[in-house]
């Protein structure tokens, strides 16, 4: 069945950047199918929304597919007015211009809408630089099909070598980064906001409490039902001797100021240079809240200390 159709929105060219549309928090709904169902899942989108959140982050293979059903059945439910809440998903490799078509059909049908508002490759693989996949991409933002295009877990030259390609033939270019970024891992570099920042592209950044990792419930083994026991390859990012370094820090500041390393880490990763919105999420509304109280802590004192090791 076809996606219903949608009102009018205005031509590309006649719309603010991707960028300027943002709000500072995003909602992540990656546990959506995967550790949270349908009620709270919805609970969480309507909070968001609330707190004034407007776009929602997910991905083809999030749940199985069931991110973006629950997405798509929360905006048929809710039906929010054209362009108040912007859905950003993910295509995974491999990339092929078939397989591009058939995952943004698919992708169409479960969020039950005409145009994807923006359409990024989930991690960097080379196809991503071929020709016919940038041709693919392109004619689907032609058709009105996508909005606009841009990637997750690529580094600076990855990024800068798919919009030059893109520059050369003239077609639509990556508009958005989405990569990992919190006190423990870095993936947003000063090359990373230098590249964005010459093509005005929105910087986002996800997992600000390294999926748990920051609040320190892990330091005794993975705790039974966590997302690093869900998703084991978590433990091959953070458990590692920097990561665990800066986890020690983290701890030892927030003991000195009387705030908890969850507060720290999610306001450390608010007010990094160059991030247009941050990623929050998880299994209730109030790691939502969290991370706009987290807004408050502005101590210069704090952020130096911080930095001295990290």
């Amino acid at each position: 069945m076809s996606p219903p159709p949608s009102a009018p929105v205005p031509p590309a060219e006649n719309r603010p950047s991707l960028r300027a549309r943002l709000s500072r928090f995003g909602l992540g709904c990656t546990t959506f199918g995967r550790e949270i169902g349908r009620e709270a899942a919805f609970a969480m989108m309507d909070h968001a929304v609330a707190r004034g959140i407007n776009h929602f982050d997910t991905a083809a293979i999030y749940g199985g597919g069931e991110s973006e059903q629950m997405i798509g059945d929360w905006l048929a439910s809710r039906r929010p007015a054209p362009g108040t809440v912007l859905v950003v998903t993910k295509i995974y490799p491999p990339f092929t211009p078939a397989l591009i078509a058939a995952t943004v059909e698919q992708s169409r049908r479960k969020l039950g809408v005409d145009r994807l508002d923006a359409l990024l490759f989930h991690k960097w693989a080379d196809e991503a630089a071929a020709p016919p996949v940038l041709a693919a991409l392109d004619a689907e933002v032609r058709a009105g099909r996508v909005g606009a295009l841009g990637a997750s877990n690529f580094n600076a030259e990855q990024f800068g070598r798919v919009v030059g390609l893109q520059a050369e033939v003239g077609g639509a270019r990556l508009q958005l980064l989405q990569n990992n970024q919190n006190y423990a891992v870095r993936h947003v570099d000063d090359e990373v906001r230098r590249r964005c920042a010459e093509v005005d592209a929105a910087i986002v950044t996800y997992s600000p409490l390294g999926a748990g990792f920051l609040t320190g419930k892990h330091r005794r083994g993975v705790e039974p039902g966590s997302r690093f026991s869900i998703a084991p390859a978590h433990q091959d990012i953070y458990f590692n001797d920097e990561a665990w370094r800066r986890l020690a820090r983290l701890e030892a500041v927030a003991a000195r100021t009387g705030l908890t390393s969850t507060q720290l880490a999610l306001a450390w990763a608010a007010r990094q240079p160059g991030v247009t919105s941050v990623l929050v999420g998880g299994r209730t509304t109030a790691q939502v809240d969290q991370a706009f109280a987290a807004l408050a802590i502005d101590d210069p004192a704090i952020w130096n200390e911080l930095a001295a090791e990290s």
